[in-house]
């Protein structure tokens, strides 16, 4: 019996101690796919991979979406 509450109780203090990625409901981006902008197309196929309203080809920084 205090097998079972020892084990119990180590149970109890990790499950404290998961880490949890910072955006837990996304997968992880797999490499070359990143979404910089989050709109589900992966910047290497995006036209506006900032989401600023200027396409990549007309934004001196397509990856900042402060600047044009």
């Amino acid at each position: 019996m205090k097998t079972l509450i020892a084990l119990l109780a180590a149970c109890a203090a990790l499950a404290g101690c998961v880490a949890v990625p910072y955006d837990s409901g996304r997968p992880p981006p797999r490499a070359g796919y990143a979404d910089r902008d989050r709109d589900g197309v992966p910047n290497r196929y995006d036209r506006d991979r900032d989401n600023d309203g200027v396409p990549n080809r007309y934004d001196r920084r397509p990856d900042n979406p402060y600047r044009y």
